[in-house]
């Protein structure tokens, strides 16, 4: 069985209940804001929200943040089943989830994010999903970084349909000689933020897009 399919809360390994209290909050967001992008993941996406792009690129656009660090499939997929999307209506949601499944191979990675695709849907039938390719990870080649390569290749050869968009982010964050610079990931991980400047302008640029046109729509429907 792929586990990536199968919902499971995140370990509190740390014993502090951290992980639910988070959900919890992210529940609570859902009820006393509106949001016309909600952005659901893992740690790259909880990062954002602390950095100058967020505040430059996203906060305009109404967005909300919905990323827990060290969030893997499964734990997004749980916290989407419990709630996270219901109560809000999004016109946009930005998925970014997969890194921290390195123990998975890349067509489990592949079919766990195109469940969650499916499961988003299902909740909401006419929202845009946007889902922006992995990130490489660690300075120098490694077997995880061209696994998570491969997912993004079996991605591309699999996302299609109306409203649902793969976003390549992962390009130019590896040099010539193959390393990662700490200038664009400080820990080789998590994007500086002149990183995810790089990584994320092209989403900033769709969402832009996106929402424009959702506007657009809106202008020619006819009133009731």
């Amino acid at each position: 069985m792929n586990s990536c399919k199968v919902p499971i809360p995140a370990d509190d390994g740390d014993g502090d209940n951290r992980w639910l209290s988070i959900h919890n909050r992210f529940l609570s967001e859902t009820r006393e804001k509106d949001a016309d992008v909600i952005f659901i993941g893992d740690s790259i996406i909880q990062a954002l929200q602390h950095m100058d792009v967020w505040n430059e690129f996203f906060a305009p656009l109404h967005c909300l943040n919905f990323g827990i660090h060290r969030d893997k499939i499964e734990n997004v997929l749980w916290r989407i089943e419990h709630g996270e999307l219901d109560n809000i209506k999004p016109k946009v949601i930005v998925l970014h989830v997969g890194t921290n499944n390195f123990q998975n191979s890349a067509e489990e990675i592949r079919d766990g994010i195109l469940n969650l695709i499916d499961v988003i849907r299902e909740k909401h039938s006419d929202v845009y999903i946007v889902v922006p390719t992995l990130l490489p990870r660690g300075q120098h080649p490694n077997p995880v970084r061209e696994k998570l390569s491969k997912v993004n290749d079996l991605l591309k050869a699999s996302i299609s349909g109306p409203k649902v968009e793969l976003v390549p982010i992962h390009g130019g964050l590896v040099q010539q000689d193959g390393t990662i610079s700490h200038h664009d990931m400080h820990d080789y991980l998590l994007l500086t933020n002149a990183g995810a400047r790089k990584a994320f302008e092209p989403v900033h640029e769709l969402l832009l897009q996106l929402l424009q046109e959702n506007e657009v729509e809106k202008d020619l429907t006819p009133s009731e």
